[in-house]
């Protein structure tokens, strides 16, 4: 078959034989003054090395995962100091495995619990809720009236008269079931944080807060000193075990579990070195290939650091994939240069060979890259917004580490002799039908009328298949506890105990009740939050309500002596004023100060997609229908409609995502192609891989997500590099007057086996993670592996076989406009 390389690119054994001016300006720049481009690339990564290893800090926010423009998270934030208690929060349990909490001993240590965290730096400890907290307490109407005080009593010193006192308290107070479990074995304290820490007024730094809780409360209490078996997830074998759950304690749990995946990027550089050694059989090449992609990174990191960004349990993933994308163009590179090596040619000026066919198809494919990760920044949530910006640089920075540093310094080292001379081989045995050219000879096939046929219907009915099954896909968590982790994870085994022994759970949903000053007290807005939280209850996924309106019954009941037919709201305005006046006492986080805030709280069973969607549909349409201008009805708040919230942004922003990945990556193939058809031979493999992809996760059980709703957009950006390398050489051989069949075999022997080397690389590079500790990262990984090898497979089978009806008959074109194609297609023959 023709040569394309031959033809374009001549054999030239002696620089003296090489015109030095040749090829255009950047690539006369690059490789004229090679010590002096290399000199300043070694400077660059120093310094953004120094920066990377000074600066950069693990800094997850509360604020960056909720969407802050969403109409429910805006009503949060513009009530947030009206609803203290109702943000980002911790809630600490206590058990004693040996006894119940009238334990005198038990007691002591629960005070040294409370003590800690009430002066650790971020606690709220206005609003923090324990046993030992002044705050927490009892009621009861007696003859003369109303009698109460703090459930702990005031002169407790462990005697068993007090603890008689204070088992009497704790019935009198109703807080079984919410600080006190229902067997009596454990009590929960309530930590709500702060937006910002009062002594720096910077935001809180969440995982320095959870290894403080470790250190203080699990190391101390639990283990005993015993860090070892506590960071191996165990459980102490003490008397005393102190469960921990909260927004804070995930993030700190998930940073663990982060540092310890830096092991997986290590397994991940030497999947890939073992891969492409094992393909190229050249150990200096090799190395190369694995330090340009790993300066990509250092480059990633320092950047990311100069601008003040930070990493996060999220961002920090996009390392991994920057080091798999540069492997694959530096690979491309390394191959392009062993081939003119072998057949003789100078390994300078095979290096700019290489740059000249390889740098416009690279820079198009990391553009395509780039996309996927830049449409992302519509998603209106910052950590995935930060993901986007954090993964344009990493793209932006492989045009300068394997675009360019990777060909120049190959000019120096070249590629080993026995090397190359196996690459030759592996062509002539290829030719010759021998060895994996059997399997080139079967490629082959798909672009005949029969085979293509059958793989297109095939192709077809997977895609109905697959698009059936993917109406199922929901969107949010469909686990309870934290899905990000493990299900054995300490902090689900945690979860799980607090869920089974506590009947008010953490997923709180709040709907907030907005009126001017002292509205909160009308008789309309009493019997409308009630009514609201009677139609919430009747859902089975909410557990419980609480309001003012509770706080109201009892105390106007216990003013007339407890009468059960008083037990109601009462349209007196002072009989209210005194209700409230005496809630604001022993419940004050059920309204504002000026009575212009109130909360409706709603206890759900879980945070599921399914209970959130419902909770949302019934509050919604309370809203709708009983907003006025003097009372409005605001979702929402609490943890549970924060993640409602987020549910709804992740939704609006799932199929408009895809949408605009799609317009851009189209876009680029019509630019690249310069045919409709083309462009849709190309597109068609991507869009069957997304349908499969949502159908994979359908099966698995995972629900689109914060962590999740990247993956499509990543896949569908770096899985068009697979159509862009292959399917130009195609159509330019077709331009060029060759039928389909022996263009497409032109194709495969030039970029074939490339367009398998970068679907096995990468995939290699993020298959590790479905082995981490961080369930939504073994969910990436998992997904990612999918779409690159199921690219790679669509863009080898899927091409020819759709080139087979809309590529059949390409109209030739005069040789001087494929010239500067010719110099831009594939490196492998």
């Amino acid at each position: 078959m023709g040569n394309l390389k031959q033809d374009t690119m001549p054999v030239i054994r002696h620089m003296r034989d090489f015109d030095r001016n040749s090829g255009n300006r950047l690539e006369r720049w690059v490789f004229n003054y090679r010590p002096l481009f290399m000199l300043v690339m070694a400077l660059i990564t120093l310094v953004l090395g120094y920066m990377a290893a000074t600066r950069l800090e693990l800094r997850p926010s509360f604020e960056k995962m909720i969407p802050q423009s969403q109409p429910y998270i805006q009503n949060f934030l513009e009530n947030r100091q009206s609803l203290r208690g109702l943000g980002s929060s911790v809630r600490v349990v206590v058990e004693n495995t040996q006894g119940d909490i009238f334990d005198p001993e038990y007691l002591a240590v629960l005070k040294q619990v409370n003590d800690d965290l009430f002066l650790t730096e971020g606690v709220d400890r206005a609003w923090m809720k324990s046993l030992w907290s002044p705050s927490v307490r009892w009621n009861e109407v007696t003859e003369e009236g109303f009698q109460g005080g703090p459930v702990m009593p005031d002169a407790y010193q462990g005697s068993p008269a007090d603890i008689e006192q204070l088992r009497q308290n704790i019935n009198r107070a109703g807080i079984v079931g919410s600080l006190v479990a229902s067997d009596f074995k454990s009590t929960m304290l309530i930590v709500p944080l702060l937006d910002k820490a009062s002594a720096t007024g910077h935001g809180i730094n969440y995982y320095p807060f959870a290894q403080l809780l470790e250190q203080q409360l699990r190391d101390k209490i639990e283990f005993a000193g015993d860090s070892k078996a506590r960071k191996a997830g165990e459980e102490g074998k003490g008397k005393y075990k102190v469960r921990v759950i909260g927004f804070a304690k995930l993030i700190g749990d998930l940073i663990d579990g982060l540092i310890q995946v830096m092991m997986f990027f290590g397994l991940a550089v030497v999947t890939s070195f073992v891969i492409i050694y094992l393909y190229t059989r050249c150990l200096r090449s090799t190395l190369l290939v694995i330090f340009c992609s790993l300066t990509a990174v250092v480059w990633q990191l320092g950047i990311v650091a100069w601008l003040g960004y930070a990493i996060d349990p999220y961002s920090v993933l996009v390392p991994f994939l920057i080091f798999a994308i540069g492997v694959s163009h530096a690979a491309q590179k390394m191959n392009g240069i062993m081939q003119d090596i072998a057949r003789g040619t100078h390994k300078l000026i095979a290096a700019r060979y290489t740059f000249r066919r390889l740098f416009i198809a690279g820079v198009t494919a990391l553009l395509a890259d780039a996309v996927g990760f830049a449409v992302l920044m519509l998603i209106d949530i910052p950590v995935i917004q930060d993901l986007a910006i954090t993964a344009s640089i990493g793209v932006a920075v492989l045009i300068f580490t394997s675009l360019l540093l990777m060909p120049v310094a190959l000019s120096y080292i070249g590629v080993g002799r026995k090397a190359a001379e196996r690459a030759l081989k592996i062509d002539t045995r290829a030719d010759e039908s021998r060895g994996f050219g059997k399997l080139w000879d079967l490629l082959d096939r798909f672009t005949t009328r029969k085979w293509a046929t059958g793989i297109v219907l095939g192709a077809v009915a997977l895609g109905i298949a697959g698009f059936m099954v993917s109406q199922h896909l929901q969107i949010g968590d469909l686990d309870s506890g934290a899905p990000e982790l493990r299900a054995d994870s300490r902090y689900n085994r945690d979860n799980a105990y607090i869920t089974s022994h506590y009947a008010l759970s953490s997923d709180l949903f709040a709907v907030m009740i907005k009126t001017a000053p002292e509205g909160c007290l009308n008789y309309q807005t009493l019997i409308l939050a009630d009514r609201l939280a009677w139609e919430l209850q009747q859902y089975p996924g909410v557990q419980a309500t609480s309001s003012l309106v509770n706080a109201v019954r009892q105390i106007t009941a216990g003013s007339f002596e407890g009468n059960p037919k008083l037990n109601s709201i009462q349209r007196n305005q002072n009989v209210l004023n005194y209700a409230a006046q005496q809630a604001s006492v022993n419940a004050p986080e059920l309204f504002n100060t000026d009575c212009s805030v109130m909360p409706v709280i709603a206890f759900l069973k879980d945070h599921k997609a399914e209970t959130l969607d419902a909770v949302v549909a019934i509050a919604d349409k309370f809203a709708r229908e009983n907003s006025t201008p003097d009372r409005q009805f605001l979702l929402a708040a609490g943890t549970a409609g924060i993640e409602a919230a987020t549910n709804i942004v992740v939704r609006e922003a799932n199929h408009t995502m895809l949408l605009y990945v799609y317009a851009a990556v189209t876009l680029f193939c019509l630019i690249t192609f310069r045919s409709w058809r083309a462009t849709l031979v190309a597109l068609l493999p991507l869009v069957l891989t997304s349908i499969l992809c949502e159908a994979l996760m359908v099966i698995m059980g995972i629900g689109v997500k914060v962590a999740t709703l990247p993956v499509i957009a990543l896949g569908v950006g770096i899985g068009v590099d697979y159509a862009l390398y292959l399917l130009s050489v195609q159509l330019h051989y077709q331009r060029q007057g060759m039928p389909l069949a022996q263009a497409y075999r032109n194709a495969v022997s030039f970029t074939g086996r490339v367009v398998g080397l970068v679907g096995i690389t990468l995939a290699a590079g993020v298959v590790c993670w479905a082995w981490s500790p961080i369930k939504f990262q073994a969910d990436m990984g998992i997904l990612l592996t999918f779409m690159f090898i199921w690219n790679m497979l669509g863009a080898l089978i899927l091409i020819p076989a759709l080139s087979c009806f809309l590529l059949r008959n390409i109209t030739p074109v005069p040789a001087s406009t494929t010239e500067r194609t010719a110099e831009l297609v594939g490196a492998n023959h």
